[in-house]
């Protein structure tokens, strides 16, 4: 016999493993508003699982400060360029922004973010890019090669 505490636990996998209602997918080229935030036909959309340093960031290199938030928007714009990105919804946050995966062709934004040393993974949110995070932090790529403070925990002192 199934017991109930089973077959609540399946039934709340398979809701949590659901699409929200209103997903959506958009297509379009974008914006690159700061290395987790992209604009697409006037809509805001947060990268899903990743956390890049904020516009007016800095992090610390050999002892001189260096803009490591403008410079992970700028690696992201400039992967991205004019192309066409796709964005597959997977929530909205509080601000009203889409949350979601996007592509350029086959490449994960986010992923190519965190593994790149420009993102790191939002825990808080998603583990999905952990183990590119590791892999980006042993190879001291992007912010990894500074001393930096982790973008969620500068936005709550500044």
């Amino acid at each position: 016999m199934v017991s109930r505490a089973f077959l609540l636990s399946v039934l709340l996998a398979l809701a949590g493993a659901a699409a929200p209602a209103s997903a959506q997918t958009l297509t379009g080229v974008v914006s690159v508003l700061d290395g987790d935030t992209l604009e697409m036909h006037g809509q805001r959309i947060r990268l899903f699982g990743i956390d890049a340093p904020e516009g007016r960031q800095t992090c610390v290199m050999g002892g001189q400060d260096w803009r490591c938030g403008r410079t992970a928007a700028l690696a992201l714009s400039d992967l991205i360029g004019r192309s066409t990105v796709a964005c597959e919804q997977r929530d909205i946050d509080r601000y009203k922004r889409i949350v979601a995966v996007c592509r350029l062709g086959g490449v994960d934004l986010g992923a190519w973010m965190v593994r790149n040393g420009w993102a790191v993974a939002y825990t808080q949110y998603s583990r999905d890019y952990v183990g590119l995070e590791k892999q980006a932090e042993r190879e001291q790529q992007g912010i990894w090669a500074s001393q930096f403070e982790r973008p969620a925990s500068w936005r709550r002192s500044n």
